[in-house]
C-alpha cells in the first residue's frame, strides 16, 4: 500500500465520510461512494494516488474547491483525490505570472494575494469557488467582458497524467493539454496540480446598482440589448431576479411583493476617475428605477453582497442556457420564470455577453449574446426532486425554443444534457482524452447516458 504524507481513508474507515463530502458546497450531498479518498499534501502524493488507483483497478476523480453543483468529483468506486489541502501561491514579478493550486479560492485567497502586489486576475463572482473547476469550465468572472474567459489567461499547467508522470503544458510543449484545460471541465484527461496565470494591473471598481419592477423587464432588456454591442467592454451589466428583501430602494419607496429585477453594473478601469465616465450611458436608461446605488466598490465588498445570494450550508438546484433571443421574445419567458422563483433565496440572471467575438483556439467554444442561469437555494431534503423538476424543466423549455447550448459550470448532466462544446471541439477533445488517458483512468463527465454527452436539445 502506498504511503502518503497527506490523509487517506477507505470506505468505512475513520474520517472517510468527512473526507467524502466535507468539502462540498452544495448540501444536497451525493449518495455516491468512492472506494477511498485522498487529501494529498504534495504533488508526490497525487502521483502515488494515481499509481495506487491503477494497482487497485479504481478510476480516479478529482475535486478542487468543492463547488460543483452536481458533486462531479464524488464517484462510486473511485479514488477521489481532493486537492483542498494544497493552497500555496507564488508570484513572479518579472513575468507577472502567478502560480496557484486548483483549490485556491479565487475571490478570498488569490485576489487578496494579488491585491498586495497591485495585480489582478478575473476570479469568480462567488467567493468560495476554487480555481480548478472555475478555470477548466471556462471561468466567467470579474472583468471577463474585457479580458475574455478566465481560462484564456492560463499560460501553463502542471499535470499528473494517467501513467503517473508529471508534465508541463504550455504554448510550446504538450499544447493539446493546454488546449483541453481551457474548457474541458471534468473531461480533462489528467490532474492539474498547478495553474500558471497571466495577471493584469489592478483596476478600480465603480458600481451602479438599480432595482426595477419585474413588469419593466422587457423594456429594460431591450434597452440593454441595444447598448451592449457598443458598450465599453470594461463595463459589465447583469440582470438579477431576486426575492431577497434587502434591495436598493429610494427613500419612501416600498419594495414590491415577490420578484424584483436588479441591474447590477460594474465598471473596472485604471482609476475611479476613469471608471466613472464609463457608466455615463446608464444615466440615459429610459426606465425609472425603484432605487439606485452608485459609487466606488471592491472585490471584497462585492463578495459580501453576492454572499447574501449564495449562502453556504444550503441545498441547490441549478441550470442554464445560452440564448441569442431578443427581448420581445425572451422577456415574457423570463418574466414567467422569474415570477415563479420558488424560494426567497432562489435567483436567476441574464448575463449580457454581446458583442460576439472570435474565440481563441481552445476547447471552450459555445457562447451566446446572453446567458440565463437559474439557482434554487433551499434547506429541506424533501424538496430535492420538486425543485429539481422546477429548475431543469423550466430551463429545458426555454432552451428548446430559444437556447443554443450551456455553460458547463452551471450544469447537472444527470438531470438535463445539452451541448457545451462546438462539435469539432468536442471531437478534438475526445482525441486528446484517448491519447492521454487511453484506459479511461479518469472519471470524466457525470452523465446518466454518455451517448447523449454534448448533444443539443433543440
Amino acid at each position: 500500500m502506498a504511503q502518503f504524507a497527506g490523509t487517506f481513508a477507505r470506505a468505512g474507515e475513520a474520517r472517510y465520510e468527512e473526507l467524502r463530502v466535507g468539502h462540498v458546497f452544495n448540501q444536497r450531498l451525493s449518495s455516491r461512494m468512492p472506494a477511498a479518498v485522498l487529501l494529498p499534501a504534495s504533488d508526490a502524493d497525487v502521483v502515488a494516488g494515481v499509481e495506487l488507483a491503477a494497482q487497485m483497478g479504481w478510476p480516479v476523480s478529482v475535486r478542487a474547491g468543492g463547488h460543483s453543483w452536481a458533486s462531479w468529483g464524488v464517484r462510486d468506486g473511485a479514488l477521489l483525490i481532493d486537492l483542498s489541502s494544497m493552497k500555496d501561491m507564488e508570484f513572479d514579478s518579472t513575468t507577472n505570472i502567478v502560480s496557484v493550486r486548483p483549490a485556491v479560492a479565487g475571490a478570498t485567497e488569490l485576489d487578496p494575494y494579488l491585491s498586495d502586489r497591485e495585480r489582478f486576475f478575473p476570479v469568480g463572482h462567488c467567493e468560495s469557488v476554487g480555481l480548478g473547476g472555475f478555470l477548466l469550465q471556462g471561468g466567467m468572472g470579474w472583468h471577463t467582458r474585457h479580458y475574455g474567459w478566465a481560462c484564456e489567461s492560463v499560460e501553463a499547467i502542471d499535470v499528473v497524467t494517467a501513467d503517473g508522470h508529471t508534465v508541463r503544458a504550455d504554448a510550446t510543449e504538450n499544447t493539446d493539454l493546454l488546449w483541453a484545460a481551457r474548457g474541458a471541465g471534468p473531461g480533462f484527461p489528467g490532474i492539474i496540480t498547478r495553474f500558471h496565470l497571466k495577471t493584469y494591473p489592478r483596476p478600480a471598481l465603480v458600481q451602479d446598482v438599480r432595482t426595477f419592477q419585474l413588469d419593466d423587464l422587457e423594456e429594460l432588456l431591450a434597452w440593454l440589448q441595444r447598448i451592449l454591442p457598443t458598450l465599453d467592454r470594461r463595463v459589465t451589466p447583469i440582470l438579477i431576479a431576486t426575492r431577497l428583501p434587502d434591495v436598493p430602494l429610494d427613500e419612501g419607496v416600498r419594495r414590491p411583493d415577490g420578484t424584483v429585477v436588479i441591474m447590477h453594473t460594474v465598471a473596472m478601469a485604471d482609476s475611479v476617475a476613469e471608471a466613472v465616465p464609463l457608466l455615463a450611458e446608464f444615466d440615459a436608461c429610459p426606465i425609472q428605477s425603484l432605487g439606485r446605488v452608485r459609487g466606488e466598490t471592491s472585490i471584497p465588498e462585492q463578495n459580501l453582497l453576492l454572499g447574501l445570494q449564495n449562502p453556504e450550508g444550503y441545498r441547490w438546484r441549478v441550470d442554464n442556457t445560452w440564448t441569442d433571443a431578443r427581448a420581445a421574445e425572451l422577456a415574457p419567458r423570463l418574466q414567467k420564470l422569474w415570477a415563479g422563483l420558488p424560494t426567497e433565496r432562489a435567483w436567476s440572471m441574464w448575463f449580457g455577453w454581446s458583442p460576439a467575438r472570435e474565440l481563441p483556439d481552445m476547447a471552450f467554444s459555445i457562447e451566446g449574446t446572453g446567458l440565463v442561469s437559474t439557482y434554487v437555494c433551499y434547506a429541506d431534503a424533501d424538496d430535492d426532486e420538486r425543485f429539481g423538476d422546477w429548475v431543469h424543466g423550466n430551463t429545458a423549455e426555454l432552451a428548446a425554443d430559444l437556447g443554443k447550448g450551456v455553460y458547463l459550470g452551471d450544469t447537472d448532466f444527470t438531470r438535463r444534457t445539452d451541448q457545451f462544446l462546438a462539435a469539432d471541439n468536442f471531437e478534438r477533445l475526445q482525441k486528446v482524452r484517448r491519447a492521454w488517458d487511453p484506459d479511461r483512468r479518469f472519471c470524466g463527465y457525470l452523465i446518466s447516458d454518455e451517448s447523449k454527452l454534448n448533444t443539443s436539445t433543440r
